[in-house]
């Protein structure tokens, strides 16, 4: 009789205990909403090399403004953060599949504005010719008969396919490589002439190369943001809060102190001033 009234006591505990773990409030453990305890991870979606907004440094980490930028949001956030570098023409089989939570990495606007859900801007560039001083290029009127080099899928090559396009029809050859490094290297070997690129990206590349310059006549300008999924309006609405916040407490400009060649093209926290 004792040791069934135990049982019986026993089981009325554990019966109490289960209704009042399911009956207490969920513990906020993430600013997605997340009460499992663990958390949110945000997956960053870059290209791998496109300095200096995101690239693989000499120590073989990943390194770059856009990539600081983005891991001092999570930390604001209380997120983890989680790195998804990908070739750029794959960005949006990323972003779609769910690899990536954004496109953040250089990425242009102009002309993607329906495509995407767009962050707040935080930059401001402009698209110029890179060309080795002694190759006799001077004006956009000189890359008549030259052989361009541009990176697949950018907004450099959209622009030489659409506005620019007069100008491209004069070209010797218009050549499409994956990567401005590789780009680059033609150019230094005199593979190509020239190379259609945006102007920061231009000036880190030109950092620890001698003899190459940027034409004075621009082929035009864009705005950066981040792209996201068109239905992540409140993932957007989170980053775009940190991304001011950041502006506001001068992280944002600390960070950009590490990169000189974008410096001058930030908008963010500016428009205001």
């Amino acid at each position: 009789m004792k040791k069934k009234f135990l049982a019986l006591l026993l089981a009325s505990i554990f019966c109490l205990a289960l209704f009042a773990a399911c009956s207490a409030p969920a513990e906020e453990s993430g600013n997605d909403g997340n009460t499992d305890g663990e958390a949110y991870t945000f997956k960053h979606g870059f290209d791998l090399d496109y300095p200096p907004y995101s690239y693989l440094q000499d120590d073989g980490s990943i390194g770059g403004f856009d990539v600081e930028v983005c891991q001092a949001v999570c930390e604001y956030l209380g997120w983890g953060y989680e790195a998804v570098p990908f070739n750029w023409d794959a960005k949006d089989a990323e972003l779609t599949s769910g690899a990536c939570d954004c496109i953040w990495s250089g990425f242009t606007v102009e002309g993607r504005e329906d495509d995407y859900l767009w962050s707040i801007p935080y930059s401001n560039n402009i698209q110029v010719i890179l060309t080795s001083a002694d190759s006799g290029i001077e004006t956009l009127a000189d890359l008549s008969g030259k052989l361009v080099g541009v990176q697949v899928a950018t907004s450099a090559l959209s622009l030489l396919e659409d506005s620019a396009a007069e100008l491209a029809a004069t070209f010797g050859e218009l050549l499409q490589y994956e990567t401005y490094t590789v780009a680059f290297n033609d150019l230094k070997a005199g593979a190509i002439d020239a190379i259609a690129i945006d102007m920061p990206v231009a000036q880190f590349l030109m950092q620890d190369n001698e003899g190459f310059v940027v034409l004075e006549e621009e082929l035009g300008s864009e705005t950066y943001a981040i792209g996201f999924r068109l239905d992540d309006q409140e993932l957007c609405d989170q980053i775009n809060g940190a991304l001011e916040a950041l502006a506001e407490n001068g992280t944002f400009d600390e960070i950009a102190e590490n990169y000189p060649e974008i410096a001058d093209f930030l908008c963010l926290g500016k428009n205001a001033e």
